[in-house]
């Protein structure tokens, strides 16, 4: 955002003067009350920015006590790879000073597959030599991005979706972005890994390969086709259990949903991780599930009197059955509630009360600086 702000969907490093600016917005936020920094520099136009970058306007953050939460810039091997990628996360916390944080870490992709030993590795060394590195995950083998995200290559989103159109019908630009778009497939499965989950709605919980097929095209043509009109969300299945289970166990992974819709994961991260990763496969044990999604997240991002069942903090409470707690969602169904969830009490007031939820909306912004925080 702070980027784009600037910049806009330039691809270009940016002069002195804009630098200056994108400093002086995250200063602003900071003092507006912001956790901290956040980059996507897998995604346009943040992965047009430099490590260099990154760290001059993350340790405009630090100076004010922030957290640096990534969605790092290769969880696979589009361009750095895996592993480059966590050595620039955990270089932009050396340098600039401040404690950084994987979004969602994963190892996506069969070329990366097996590569989460080698990743904790990486970690455990950086945190043992002072880097306060941390991460979350949620226990889904699918991620959930777009369908440009996951194909088209970043060159050809600079300028902006008019220039993307231009590139896809420049018939002297068409044959490398194709082939480029079919490598790109190649690392996320195949296109029978790809399932539609927005935009046109005869094509949601439908596969590539499926609508390629339809179409008679083939899938990367199928893609572009659909891309020219719009730029639907998928559910990509990436992704190993036994690396999902290996990050699981670190104590310094989180859980989070990245919640975002069309994905089980927004309505059955938690649920899902006490039933199938502490009950069935018992990777971790329940006190674990529960500080990594309570205390150590309050922790991590330094928000006061949260995150624990104490005197003085404010009542966040959920209470659950471990014999019912169970998600529902799936991926063809991603809206299914949760069972087993009893009561849920939000800054002190009850919003869910025997297993319904009675309309009560306690929740509010959390700033670093409102109110003493």
């Amino acid at each position: 955002a702070v980027r784009s702000a600037v910049m806009g969907m330039s691809d270009a490093t940016p002069t002195a003067e804009q630098l200056e600016k994108m400093k002086t917005l995250v200063r602003q936020g900071m003092e507006e009350g912001a956790i901290g920094l956040s980059t996507g520099l897998y995604y346009a136009p943040g992965s047009y920015s430099k490590t260099e970058e990154v760290i001059e306007l993350a340790k405009v953050a630090a100076q004010r006590g922030g957290v640096y939460d990534t969605h790092q810039r290769d969880e696979s091997s589009y361009t750095i790879g895996l592993l480059g990628s966590i050595e620039e996360v955990l270089r932009i916390g050396r340098e600039a000073k401040i404690p950084v944080h994987f979004s969602h870490i994963k190892a996506l992709g069969a070329d990366v597959w097996g590569q989460s030993g080698k990743a904790i590795d990486l970690i455990n060394r950086a945190r043992a030599e002072g880097v306060n590195a941390t991460a979350n995950q949620y226990p889904y083998i699918a991620s959930g991005t777009g369908l440009g995200a996951a194909l088209l290559p970043r060159w050809a989103e600079a300028g902006g979706r008019a220039e993307l159109l231009k590139r896809i019908d420049d018939p002297a630009i068409r044959p490398k972005l194709i082939a480029e778009m079919e490598q790109n497939l190649k690392r996320r499965g195949g296109a029978n890994s790809l399932m539609i989950r927005g935009g046109d709605k005869a094509l949601i919980g439908k596969r590539l390969d499926e609508i390629a097929k339809a179409r008679g095209k083939s899938p990367v043509e199928t893609a572009l086709e659909i891309l020219k009109t719009s730029n639907p969300g998928v559910t990509s299945f990436n992704m190993t259990e036994a690396d999902i289970e290996n990050f699981m166990k670190q104590p310094w992974v989180m859980t989070g949903s990245d919640g975002s819709g069309g994905h089980p994961r927004k309505w059955g991260t938690y649920p899902r991780k006490i039933r199938e990763y502490v009950i069935n496969r018992k990777v971790i044990s329940l006190e674990r599930m529960i500080q990594a999604s309570s205390s150590q997240v309050a922790e991590t991002f330094h928000l006061k009197d949260r995150g624990k069942l104490a005197t003085g903090y404010f009542a966040d409470v959920i209470v659950f059955d471990p014999k019912t707690i169970t998600d529902r969602s799936t991926y063809d169904q991603p809206e299914l509630q949760a069972e087993g969830l009893r009561f849920i009490l939000v800054n002190g007031k009850i919003e869910v009360d025997g297993g319904k939820f009675n309309g009560a909306l306690a929740g509010r912004t959390l700033r670093k600086i409102a109110n003493g925080e």
